[in-house]
């Protein structure tokens, strides 16, 4: 076998195929949160930039078409800020439901020992036990830093949804001033 493959052949034996998914799984949604991350430090303040200079651009900011362009122009901006996080709020649900999934099989394999050897393998019992409890443990554990990426990101969702409104109010004033 492979010296890569060889952790995760030890993974799946250790708590079963289903750790093996959640560790798949785990790796999207750390890929999904990079990739936010990478977008609103790089991607967002150029577009929020342009989208600025648009803005300034105009001549109506007052009436009520204007006003109702600068809300879709800023949602439209907003929402590509949001981009992956429904995507990653979805794999956050999934991971302790995939825990579950290997309690369950892992319990199955325990039950299974305990039918063909009886009660006296107390060494096939620990095993179907750690089946059982390191898929548990993991979906849990990888939910909880998901579920701290996607209330992060939400606020600088809303954080910048604020700023941008702010922005657009000050470059009408600063028009007028002028």
């Amino acid at each position: 076998m492979s010296p890569l493959l060889d952790p995760i052949a030890r993974l799946s034996d250790a708590g079963g195929p289903v750790l093996v998914l959640i560790m798949l799984v785990a790796m999207l949604l750390f890929a999904l949160a990079l990739e936010r991350w990478i977008y609103w430090r790089l991607g967002y303040r150029r577009d929020r930039r342009a989208l600025l200079t648009r803005w300034q651009a105009r001549q109506d900011h007052v009436s009520w078409s204007a006003r109702t362009l600068r809300t879709c122009w800023s949602d439209e901006l907003l929402g590509t800020l949001r981009g992956s996080l429904p995507w990653l709020k979805v794999l956050v649900a999934l991971c302790p439901l995939l825990g579950l999934l290997g309690t369950v099989t892992g319990m199955i394999q325990v039950f299974d020992t305990l039918s063909l050897s009886g009660t006296g393998q107390s060494r096939a019992m620990s095993d179907g036990v750690a089946r059982a409890t390191l898929p548990t443990l993991a979906g849990m554990a990888v939910a909880v830093v998901g579920l701290l990426f996607a209330g992060h990101f939400e606020h600088i969702v809303r954080r910048e949804g604020q700023r941008l409104h702010d922005r657009m109010a000050r470059a009408i004033e600063e028009r007028v001033d002028a």
